[in-house]
C-alpha cells in the first residue's frame, strides 16, 4: 500500500506528523514541485519524502490536504484512478466570509468525486483544526483516544481509512454514506470544530461509557 499527501499546509503537516510518528513512508506534493517540500519532509525524517505532483497522484492511497477550490486543477494531473482510494481532507469555505462556500445542499465530497471518476472517496481529517489535529491522539490525561470521522459510498475503502487511522492512534467513528455522514462532518456543518475523545472501554463500567468534549 502506497501513500501520498497532496498539500504542505497546517492539515498536511498534521497527517504528515502521523505517518513519521507511525513510522509508515508517504509522499508528499504540491504544485510547487518537491524542492519547495525539503524543509518540510526534514522536520519528519526519512518516512516523508517530497515528490513529484503527478507521481503523489498514482498512490494507492491519495490524501487532499489542499484548498476546495485548487482540487480541480490538481485533479485534472491525475492519469486515471482505477478504484484507488481519495481521502478527502479539503473544506469548501468562502474566501469573501470565511463561512462555508454555497453549494446548494450538495455534499463537498460529491464535488471532489464528480473531479476524480473511478476513484473510492472517504471524507476524512478536516473536522477539526489542525492545531488539535496535530496532537497525540492520546490526551494524555487518561481519557482515551481522540476521534476522526469518516464517511464514504464504499464500506471496502472507508475500512482501509479506519485502519490507517487506528494505526495513527486516534479512535474512528463511521457516519455513513456521503450524502448523510458527509454533510455532517464538512465545513460548517454540525459536526465541525468538535474535538471528541472516546473513551476506552476496558476496566469502565457501562455507567462510564461516554464522549468527553474538549
Amino acid at each position: 500500500m502506497t501513500y501520498s499527501i497532496i498539500g504542505s499546509g497546517a492539515i498536511g503537516s498534521a497527517i504528515a506528523r502521523h505517518f513519521a510518528s507511525a513510522g509508515i513512508p508517504v509522499a508528499v506534493a504540491n504544485t510547487r514541485g518537491p524542492d519547495s517540500l525539503r524543509d518540510f519532509a526534514d522536520r519528519f525524517g526519512g518516512a516523508v519524502k517530497p515528490t513529484e505532483l503527478a507521481s503523489a497522484l498514482e498512490a494507492d492511497i491519495v490524501i487532499l490536504a489542499i484548498p476546495h477550490d485548487a482540487v480541480k486543477g490538481v485533479l485534472a494531473k491525475s492519469s486515471g484512478w482505477k478504484g484507488r482510494i481519495i481521502i478527502d481532507a479539503t473544506n469548501a469555505i468562502d474566501p469573501a466570509t470565511f463561512g462555508p462556500a454555497d453549494l446548494g445542499g450538495e455534499p463537498s465530497s460529491f464535488i471532489v468525486a464528480k473531479l476524480a471518476p473511478g476513484s473510492k472517496l472517504v471524507k476524512g481529517f478536516n473536522h477539526i483544526l489542525a492545531k488539535i489535529l496535530t496532537r497525540d491522539p492520546d490526551d494524555g490525561r487518561g481519557y482515551g483516544k481522540r476521534t476522526l470521522f469518516i464517511s464514504g459510498d464504499v464500506p471496502d475503502a472507508k475500512q482501509v481509512v479506519s485502519e490507517l487511522m487506528q494505526k495513527f492512534g486516534f479512535a474512528v467513528i463511521d457516519l455513513g454514506t456521503l450524502s448523510e455522514g458527509g454533510l455532517l462532518q464538512q465545513y460548517g456543518a454540525p459536526l465541525t470544530g468538535h474535538s471528541l475523545v472516546t473513551q476506552e472501554l476496558k476496566g469502565s463500567s457501562f455507567a462510564d461509557m461516554d464522549v468527553v468534549v474538549h
